[in-house]
């Protein structure tokens, strides 16, 4: 599902792995969010999330993390694809401030947004899941405006594209 940015500028495409747009574009919970069940959002603030430390920290603090999560990459992909402790029908992630996301560190900017990408496409492959059922997790990379709004994008198409 895609659909224009009030100023025409940015197009919002729900399809995507991770969704950029500008805070006041309008996005309707049902294209995000099962129409029933429990569902899960979580709310980051791109503006705090300066360094990978304060990253790990954040995801576990909004998604409680259990106790033995390991404070790096790797443990951090794992959590985010499993979850078992916070069941839900539905997962959504939003992120505040999401162009001022790791402003300093270029590669572990790209390394969040492969990881996350990742985790979306697990929880959407329902031969993945034990039940058989796809789940929606979604995330949502929020800015203030539609410039902001275009280099993101622009940086998360370029990670989720990039060879290693």
């Amino acid at each position: 599902m895609c659909a224009e940015s009030r100023s025409g500028k940015m197009r919002l495409c729900l399809g995507d792995p991770l969704v950029v747009c500008q805070r006041e574009s309008l996005v309707e919970l049902a294209a995000v969010l099962p129409a029933s069940g429990r569902f899960v959002v979580a709310r980051l603030d791109g503006m705090r999330l300066t360094d990978a430390k304060q990253v790990f920290y954040d995801f576990s603090d909004a998604l409680l993390f259990p106790s033995y999560f390991g404070w790096n990459r790797d443990p951090l992909s794992d959590c985010l694809r499993d979850l078992r402790w916070l069941p839900a029908d539905g997962y959504l992630v939003i992120v505040d401030n999401a162009h001022q996301l790791l402003p300093d560190s270029a590669l572990d900017q790209r390394t969040l947004f492969r990881i996350l990408a990742q985790v979306v496409r697990h929880w959407s492959g329902a031969g993945d899941r034990p039940e058989g059922v796809a789940v929606p997790f979604t995330v949502l990379l929020l800015c203030d405006h539609d410039d902001e709004a275009v280099q993101l994008r622009h940086a998360v198409d370029q990670a989720l594209h990039e060879t290693r």
